[in-house]
């Protein structure tokens, strides 16, 4: 659940760790190819709780983008790291993202090594589960000059929240991976709620819930839920008018094992390798692959 995101950015452990994970891969990577690491979006929202938390996550960042530049002048190669909005995350929207880096520019405002090594794992079902478009999203990332590090290809859930589709979600609830809610009410507003059962046991009257619960990219729609995947259709369009975009694109499904039952008709090689036809294809239809 949200223990995943601890250790934070505000600790030094987190800092530690994602050096040590950019000394092998800047290591383990092929020369003139570039190397990258996603990490969390600083950490989790309840987890703020003052603002020498934020100061203590900017502070980490920018040691490790630090040591990140170090070693690619060193080692001749390109190493980004891409933080990776996420709903209910410390920063989860486009505008929420980029007030944070505007707030690290501040701190840096002189200093290249921002632009170079320092971006956005831009991950298709957190900003779908928003209520985002791609070309809205890309474009805002794009004209407020922040690099795109990766492209994680994901797909959420999404459901009209009545009394028999809450019922048919009920096997979604699982005890390992958060689950965060964001409906859309009929005025437009959005409501998140923290988890899949703190949703479901609260009163709604929403149009619409997008639930961030990873499906298979290759999974068809249901009789009674849909998916985000059109996002990721959307972003791939917008990588074939752009190649230059990103070139660390991620197929990031993991809930295999927490799957209902209904969604298993293959075993997990089986629906990692329709996803790999799924992703090649869209690919392949764009001249990418």
């Amino acid at each position: 659940k949200e223990q995943v995101y601890v250790p934070d950015w505000t600790s030094p452990d987190r800092l530690e760790y994602t050096n040590r994970l950019f000394d092998l891969i800047a290591t383990l990577v092929p020369a003139r190819v570039e190397g990258s690491v996603s990490t969390l979006p600083g950490s989790f929202k309840e987890f703020i709780t003052e603002g020498s938390q934020e100061q203590q996550i900017r502070d980490n960042i920018w040691k490790c983008v630090e040591h990140i530049a170090d070693l690619s002048d060193h080692t001749g190669k390109p190493l980004h790291l891409g933080l990776e909005p996420e709903p209910l995350g410390y920063f989860e929207t486009s505008a929420e993202t980029i007030h944070f880096f505007e707030s690290l520019k501040a701190e840096h405002s002189s200093d290249s090594k921002l632009i170079d090594h320092l971006g956005v794992n831009y991950d298709t079902c957190h900003l779908a589960v928003e209520y985002e478009e791609p070309q809205d999203a890309l474009g805002v990332l794009a004209e407020a000059g922040l690099r795109i590090s990766k492209l994680h290809l994901s797909s959420a859930l999404i459901v009209k929240p009545d009394a028999d589709t809450k019922e048919k979600l009920k096997p979604f609830e699982e005890d390992v991976y958060l689950h965060q809610v964001v409906e859309k009410t009929k005025s437009g507003e959005l409501n998140r709620f923290r988890d899949l059962d703190v949703a479901l046991a609260a009163e709604s009257y929403a149009d619409e819930w997008r639930i961030h619960f990873h499906v298979p990219l290759h999974s068809p729609d249901g009789n009674w839920f849909s998916t985000t995947r059109d996002h990721i259709v959307g972003v791939l369009d917008i990588l074939k008018e752009d190649p230059e975009l990103c070139s660390h694109l991620e197929m990031e499904t993991y809930t295999w094992e927490v799957l209902p039952a209904e969604m298993k008709s293959r075993d997990v090689v089986g629906q990692l390798a329709g996803e790999y036809d799924w992703t090649l294809a869209q690919l392949r239809a764009r001249d990418l692959a």
